[in-house]
């Protein structure tokens, strides 16, 4: 309950006009709007879970013990603002709580609010949300500064396949065509004699602005999905996915069917909004008793359906990524035991306060309080902590044979998730004891989209272990593996490994003639296939994910 538990620890709710039940002190009140009571409205005693709901007459009443106790309330019911905020004494009838309703409109001509402070701004959210003395500040402003999120339309990865460039700005050429009496005009393969920076969607449609701001820069793209270029993109509206953008979040569009988005209805087209009219704001969170201010609360922030419009893509019929959708598929989803995207990705429990409190924070139980680092896959920690490897070993013979076991035991999803370009890299490695490599007789070998060259700078084609990936082929053009999900492509392979399953393979090494056999095995994150991350000059480093040694005799 925070400071105030001792204070008001016992607490109990009825519904009553008195400040005395069985002897016992308490608030006694009303919650009313502009016409009158309001029933089933949330009344909470401020940053704690001392908390009642209104009776058909919009009366409550919460009792407590302690002496000189001055406990804030608040309000809340849906389709109002937060009410209260402010303190009230024990033993005090006749407290009226006002609710104010919000617009059940989204307003288009809305202007977003730039996160960042700025002369003569006002509101923004680093003014609160920031703590600039702290270098290890879990205030939002500072975690989403740190966030791919805040990021999304800037990355350089998206950027360069979007534009069809290299990181220096050297772009490929355009997309050529052929034509055949059959299928009519068609994309065929990059001209080999030309230098070429990989693809790109401008390269493909050079003319058109695509949907990809629907998610990379959904503040631009709220009222033109189809039609924002992201170079065109300024202003608050170029913060990627912004505080102000998910705060302003009211519902999200699934197919009741399938309890998914509906198809070709990515990010901001499959979200429900609720930006406030002029002179008026709205802040939609995960708690219901932020007050005074113009906040409201929505249950959907704590819930993977808020993560869905951006993480599930189906594009010319393919379903290129689905982290939602893997996750509404495992265990993860089951409302009683499992757990939403939010619970990893924005842990809560790191700070008791989400403003600061000199601009009017209120210390919390900390386990209330979400990270906004929203961690994922550029985070190391996290990342180690996705999977558990296990790695055993036996001499046969003139033979060694090494077993290895992922288990993805710990990630609501698949892994590797999302982007295609994504995997996962096995690498198995054997020594004799003078640290000359043992020859290798038998298992699964990295294929070619390991990248062919030297393994000692990641090149890993041949070597002994897997790669696990979700493959696209282009359909016309062959191309694959292929990250220009825009045109058609079909699904070549999957690997991957889903929620809770596990998956082995075996290896084989001539035993060293005398001695001990020793085996590394890695298990490597990497962004994108070699040979794009080679045309586009992104030097995304390899993470790894698990490693470990063993000696067999």
């Amino acid at each position: 309950m925070g400071r105030l538990g001792c204070a008001v620890a016992g607490l109990l709710a009825c519904a009553t006009s008195c400040t005395r039940v069985d002897g016992v002190r308490g608030i006694a009140g009303i919650v009313r709007d502009h016409v009158g009571p309001v029933a089933g409205a949330v009344v909470r005693v401020q940053t704690t879970e001392v908390v009642t709901t209104t009776a058909a007459d919009g009366s409550f009443w919460l009792a407590g013990e302690g002496t000189g106790v001055t406990p804030s309330l608040t309000a809340w019911a849906p389709g109002y603002y937060i009410a209260g905020g402010e303190p009230v004494r024990l033993g005090t009838n006749g407290v009226v709580l006002n609710l104010v309703p919000h617009s059940d409109r989204d307003n288009p001509a809305y202007k977003w609010v730039s996160a960042f402070a700025a002369e003569g701004r006002r509101g923004a959210c680093q003014e609160c949300h920031s703590d600039p003395q702290s270098r290890t500040s879990a205030l939002p402003f500072d975690e989403w500064r740190q966030d791919a999120h805040g990021r999304s339309g800037q990355n350089v990865r998206f950027t360069t396949m979007y534009r069809g460039t290299d990181i220096l700005g050297r772009r490929s050429p355009l997309a050529r065509y052929g034509y055949s009496r059959d299928y009519g005009r068609s994309p065929v393969r990059p001209d080999p004699t030309k230098p070429y920076f990989g693809p790109g969607y401008k390269l493909d449609f050079p003319s058109g602005a695509g949907n990809c701001a629907a998610c990379h820069e959904p503040g631009a793209a709220i009222n033109a999905p189809y039609d924002t270029d992201l170079a065109s993109v300024s202003a608050a509206a170029a913060e990627g996915i912004s505080c102000d953008f998910c705060h302003k979040v009211w519902d999200v569009k699934l197919d009741p069917a399938t309890g998914r988005p509906h198809p070709n209805n990515p990010g901001v087209l499959s979200f429900e909004f609720r930006r406030p009219a002029d002179n008026h704001q709205l802040f939609v969170g995960p708690l219901d008793d932020v007050a005074p201010g113009e906040d409201s609360y929505s249950p959907l922030m704590r819930r993977s359906q808020f993560c869905a419009p951006c993480h599930v893509g189906t594009f010319w019929d393919t379903k290129v990524y689905n982290s939602f959708g893997e996750w509404l598929e495992s265990p993860y989803s089951d409302p009683a035991s499992g757990k939403a995207c939010q619970d990893c990705h924005m842990p809560r429990g790191l700070t008791d306060h989400f403003a600061r409190l000199d601009k009017g924070g209120r210390r919390r139980n900390p386990s209330t309080i979400a990270s906004h680092r929203m961690l994922g896959a550029s985070d190391e920690r996290f990342l180690r902590d996705a999977v558990t490897m296990t790695v055993s070993g036996a001499a046969n013979g003139h033979t060694v044979v090494v077993d290895v076991v992922i288990t993805n035991d710990k990630t609501g999803h698949h892994v590797p998730t999302d982007s295609p370009l994504r995997q996962l890299i096995l690498v198995v490695d054997a020594s004799d004891g003078d640290g000359r490599p043992l020859p290798f007789l038998e298992g699964p070998t990295v294929p070619v989209w390991g990248g062919i060259g030297d393994p000692a700078t990641g090149y890993y084609a041949g070597k002994p272990g897997k790669l696990y990936a979700k493959v696209l082929a282009e359909l016309w053009t062959g191309v694959a593996p292929t990250g220009a999900y825009w045109n058609h492509t079909q699904v070549v392979s999957d690997n991957r490994i889903p929620a809770l399953a596990s998956e082995r393979s075996r290896y084989a090494f001539l035993a060293p003639v005398d001695g001990p056999a020793n085996v590394e095995v890695r298990l490597v994150f990497r962004r994108a296939f070699k040979a794009l991350m080679d045309q586009k000059g992104w030097d995304d480093p390899d993470i790894v994910m698990a490693e470990k040694t063993i000696s067999v005799r």
